[in-house]
Protein backbone atom coordinates (compact mmCIF):
# COMPACT_ATOMS: atom_id res chain seq x y z
CA UNK A 1 0.00 0.00 0.00
CA UNK A 2 2.96 2.46 0.90
CA UNK A 3 4.86 1.84 -2.36
CA UNK A 4 1.28 2.42 -4.12
CA UNK A 5 0.53 5.98 -2.08
CA UNK A 6 4.38 7.39 -2.71
CA UNK A 7 3.82 6.29 -6.87
CA UNK A 8 -0.19 7.91 -6.91
CA UNK A 9 1.20 10.75 -4.95
CA UNK A 10 4.23 11.47 -6.58
CA UNK A 11 3.28 11.62 -10.06
CA UNK A 12 0.64 14.20 -8.85
CA UNK A 13 2.77 16.29 -7.97
CA UNK A 14 5.20 15.68 -10.77
CA UNK A 15 2.02 16.43 -13.38
CA UNK A 16 1.70 19.82 -11.52
CA UNK A 17 4.85 20.74 -11.69
CA UNK A 18 5.49 19.65 -15.55
CA UNK A 19 2.17 21.46 -16.20
CA UNK A 20 3.56 24.51 -14.52
CA UNK A 21 6.83 24.34 -16.50
CA UNK A 22 4.91 24.07 -19.71
CA UNK A 23 3.15 27.42 -19.12
CA UNK A 24 -0.66 24.78 -19.17
CA UNK A 25 -1.45 25.89 -15.92
CA UNK A 26 -0.27 28.88 -13.43
CA UNK A 27 1.52 28.21 -9.84
CA UNK A 28 -1.07 30.26 -8.03
CA UNK A 29 -4.67 28.19 -10.02
CA UNK A 30 -6.43 26.00 -7.86
CA UNK A 31 -5.85 22.98 -10.48
CA UNK A 32 -2.04 23.32 -9.33
CA UNK A 33 -2.54 24.42 -5.51
CA UNK A 34 -4.57 21.28 -5.27
CA UNK A 35 -2.75 18.56 -6.85
CA UNK A 36 0.37 19.62 -5.13
CA UNK A 37 -1.96 19.56 -1.87
CA UNK A 38 -3.20 15.82 -2.89
CA UNK A 39 0.43 15.22 -3.76
CA UNK A 40 2.30 16.44 -0.69
CA UNK A 41 0.07 14.93 1.62
CA UNK A 42 -0.28 11.64 -0.03
CA UNK A 43 3.44 11.67 -0.07
CA UNK A 44 3.44 12.11 3.79
CA UNK A 45 1.31 9.64 4.68
CA UNK A 46 3.08 7.67 2.86
CA UNK A 47 6.56 8.55 4.95
CA UNK A 48 4.50 8.25 8.14
CA UNK A 49 3.66 4.30 7.32
CA UNK A 50 7.37 3.81 6.73
CA UNK A 51 8.92 5.81 9.71
CA UNK A 52 10.56 8.47 7.05
CA UNK A 53 10.03 11.47 9.29
CA UNK A 54 12.47 14.06 7.34
CA UNK A 55 10.02 13.32 4.40
CA UNK A 56 6.84 13.27 6.62
CA UNK A 57 8.26 16.71 7.47
CA UNK A 58 8.96 18.68 3.72
CA UNK A 59 5.80 16.66 2.25
CA UNK A 60 3.43 17.72 4.88
CA UNK A 61 4.69 21.59 4.45
CA UNK A 62 4.75 21.08 1.10
CA UNK A 63 0.84 20.31 1.73
CA UNK A 64 0.55 22.75 4.02
CA UNK A 65 1.90 25.49 1.79
CA UNK A 66 -0.42 24.95 -1.39
CA UNK A 67 -3.37 24.43 1.64
CA UNK A 68 -2.62 27.46 2.62
CA UNK A 69 -2.08 28.76 -0.37
CA UNK A 70 -5.74 28.05 -1.54
CA UNK A 71 -7.34 29.49 1.38
CA UNK A 72 -5.88 32.62 0.93
CA UNK A 73 -7.22 32.70 -2.83
CA UNK A 74 -10.52 31.65 -1.05
CA UNK A 75 -10.51 34.32 1.14
CA UNK A 76 -9.24 36.85 -1.68
CA UNK A 77 -5.63 37.50 -0.62
CA UNK A 78 -3.64 36.14 -3.36
CA UNK A 79 0.02 36.49 -1.21
CA UNK A 80 2.99 37.95 -3.67
CA UNK A 81 6.49 37.56 -3.10
CA UNK A 82 8.57 39.96 -4.64
CA UNK A 83 11.33 37.72 -6.27
CA UNK A 84 14.72 38.92 -7.73
CA UNK A 85 14.86 42.46 -5.20
CA UNK A 86 17.82 42.66 -3.08
CA UNK A 87 16.89 44.36 0.53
Amino acid sequence: MSEALQWSAAVVVLIAYGLSLKGVWSVRSYRYLTFNLVGGFGLAAAAVITHQWGFVLLEGVWGAVAGWSILNRLRGRDIRLSVGHEA
